[in-house]
């Protein structure tokens, strides 16, 4: 490990544990694989762990941490044994990497800003079609919606801001990016990515054991299909 792991208070019932201030594979993997190490303890009384970009949140009940803690504060408890695991060699921690291949149509039908885009940053669409789709993304966390997945880094060819005013509507399955961001939209809502491309896959299903298809630590690849594939796919 790079740099000496922070812990510190989240309120009366969580803590996080931060692994630096940068977005990077590095940095996700570690707070990937600490995660893993985390889950596989079933330390008593942790109720939830959330991974982010390079932070790891975790979440306790204070009345079954406090069977244990004797002298100690939930919080001192649960850091000395935080700590005690992050002294364990790194190599130790177990590490799960999963590859999907995301079918994606990126017909301006519904990739509604993709000729925008490829106006403002003088490309082609076949260009940035290529750019965005030949890459391996890293899933660095959840969020905003269930099942919603940041994922990066784009190439830097395609880093492009938010755009200003969000539309109210966006439909599930759109792919959009910003910043050196991409991500899907697993549920209609508003939004202020820039829309390139929609997946017929569905990334949240609330009657499937696991709802949410991707999860961190996930590696992505974005495949090109045509209207007509899309069309079909949707249908299965």
């Amino acid at each position: 490990m790079d740099t000496i792991p922070i812990i510190e208070p989240l309120g009366d019932t969580a803590l996080t544990i931060h692994f630096g201030d940068k977005i990077n594979s590095n940095v996700s993997e570690t707070v990937f694989s600490f995660f893993q190490t985390l889950k596989q303890k079933s330390i008593p009384g942790i109720t939830d762990i959330i991974p982010a970009y390079s932070s790891l949140s975790i979440v306790y009940d204070i009345i079954e941490v406090r069977k244990n803690s004797r002298s100690k504060t939930a919080f001192e408890y649960l850091q000395n044994i935080i700590q005690e695991i992050l002294h364990t060699k790194r190599n130790e921690y177990p590490t799960e990497n999963r590859f999907f291949e995301i079918p994606v149509c990126y017909h301006p039908s519904v990739g509604i800003d993709i000729e925008e885009i490829s106006t403002y940053k003088n490309l082609s669409t076949e260009e940035l079609i290529h750019l965005h789709s030949n890459n391996v993304y890293r899933v660095y966390m959840l969020g905003f919606l269930p099942g919603f997945p940041y994922m990066g880094s784009l190439n830097e060819k395609l880093e492009i801001p938010r755009k200003k005013t969000p539309r109210t509507n966006i439909l599930a399955g759109s792919i959009g990016i910003a910043g050196l961001q991409t991500g899907i939209y697993p549920l209609n809502s508003p939004g202020g990515w820039n829309i390139i491309g929609q997946t017929p896959v569905q990334l949240f299903k609330s009657n499937r054991e696991n709802p949410c298809l991707l999860q961190p630590g996930d590696n992505v690849i974005f495949t090109p299909i045509s209207m007509t594939e899309f069309n079909r796919l949707q249908q299965l």
